[in-house]
């Protein structure tokens, strides 16, 4: 269930010890990190016996270097939302013309646009394998999510639902674009993003949407995920982690400190829970997620939290029927488990399901040729009924 966004800070001087209230806030965050991280504990004590930190972060820092994750980019561009918030987009477009304004690219003659929404926690970065795979064969459009990569957040701000994230992403279409068909792709929440986008704008789904893919994502009941923990782990998660995730939202420095400290365990965390058990994972490429896990503010990811729980999209997905889709997801996702995408393929009958076995939530990243393979059937289909350019009858 990179690169623009910038890389969390090395460890330097230790912070003055917090004050009470802060000790208190560390003390339930390291109940709840030990809710997740006790079966990794093991592991990660007989690497710090063995390798150093020094040596550690240096190797984090050579894998950043030599990474070719999150180095592909198009034409940037900027909107802002209903509530003027700054969102960031890239268009890629092998159609392109200039436009006399030197605004936005004129779509030219592209038969329809792809548009690309991210997961909880990630950027438009995640999409690195299916960006080089329709790079200079259909125009499309990455953003990023309020609070991710690029774009912008107001601190303090009421926490943001997924119905808003609907709006967003109306917005980023009406910039870059506003007109022709569309094929919507969704990971995780960027999923959740499509569904209240069709909830919130279904004129604008039935009279130009004409493909939709959906890959690691949920239309609603999260709140009874178990994380892969037993009951009493997942039922303590689910009491400790609001709480824990507002006070650190509300002590960013502390909480910033408290990343930095366990960076081993977190990066152990984030293995865990973005990918399978299916290969041995890339470092590059794990070392990839979690730079952009890093840097997803520590508010922000306490702002969005709630929006999982109350989630429920079950009715706008009757409005998402009648078009060539896929529903895709990793047998071991932890997050958004498999059940959620068959339950998905169900109210979408026109939709291909594909179960990627032994791969995690992060599956565009673990295994990019099933899902490439998956958006690749997806556009040959919808050039069919658009009957236009390289993706038209006859295909690539």
């Amino acid at each position: 269930m990179a690169d623009s966004a910038p890389l969390a800070g090395l460890p330097g001087p230790l912070p003055a010890p917090p004050p009470a209230s802060g000790r208190r806030r560390a003390g339930v965050l390291g109940a709840a990190v030990g809710v997740l991280a006790a079966g990794a504990a093991a592991g990660v004590a007989v690497e710090r016996l063995t390798v150093g930190r020094s040596v550690r972060r240096r190797a984090r820092l050579a894998l950043d270097a030599a990474s070719p994750y999150g180095t592909l980019h198009g034409t940037p561009g900027s909107v802002l939302a209903e509530d003027g918030t700054p969102l960031a987009y890239e268009i890629e477009d092998p159609y392109t013309a200039p436009s006399e304004d030197g605004g936005v690219p004129l779509a030219g003659e592209a038969p329809f646009t792809v548009v690309l929404s991210h997961g909880y926690c990630l950027n438009q970065d995640s999409w690195h394998h299916q960006r080089a795979a329709l790079r200079g064969r259909a125009r499309a459009v990455y953003w990023d999510q309020r609070g991710h990569g690029r774009s912008g957040w107001t601190p303090g701000a009421p926490p943001p639902g997924i119905d808003l994230l609907g709006s967003d992403l109306k917005a980023v279409i009406d910039a870059a674009a506003p007109t022709g068909p569309l094929v919507l792709l969704g990971h995780s929440m960027g999923g959740m993003t499509v569904m209240a986008l069709a909830e919130r704008y279904p004129d604008l789904v039935r009279e130009r949407v004409v493909g939709l893919g959906l890959v690691g994502t949920s239309a609603g009941r999260l709140d009874e995920v178990a994380w892969g923990l037993p009951a009493p782990g997942a039922e303590a998660l689910r009491r400790l982690a609001p709480g824990v995730l507002r006070a650190l939202g509300s002590a960013p420095a502390l909480a910033e400190a408290g990343r930095r400290a366990v960076t081993d365990v977190f990066g152990t965390l984030v293995r865990r829970y973005s990918f399978g058990t299916g290969a041995e994972t890339d470092p590059a490429l794990a070392r990839f997620a979690t730079r952009m896990i890093e840097a997803t503010p520590m508010e922000v990811v306490a702002a969005f939290w709630p929006a999982f729980a109350a989630h429920d999209k079950t009715a706008a997905l009757p409005l998402l029927r009648g078009r060539p889709a896929f529903v895709l997801a990793g047998t071991d996702d932890l997050i958004t488990p498999a059940t959620h995408s068959r339950t998905l393929a169900t109210a979408l009958p026109e939709a291909d399901l594909t179960l990627v076995p032994g791969a995690g939530h992060l599956v565009l990243l673990e295994r990019p040729q099933e899902v490439d393979t998956a958006v690749t059937r997806l556009l040959e289909a919808v050039g069919g009924t658009v009957n236009a350019g390289p993706w038209g009858r006859g295909g690539r």
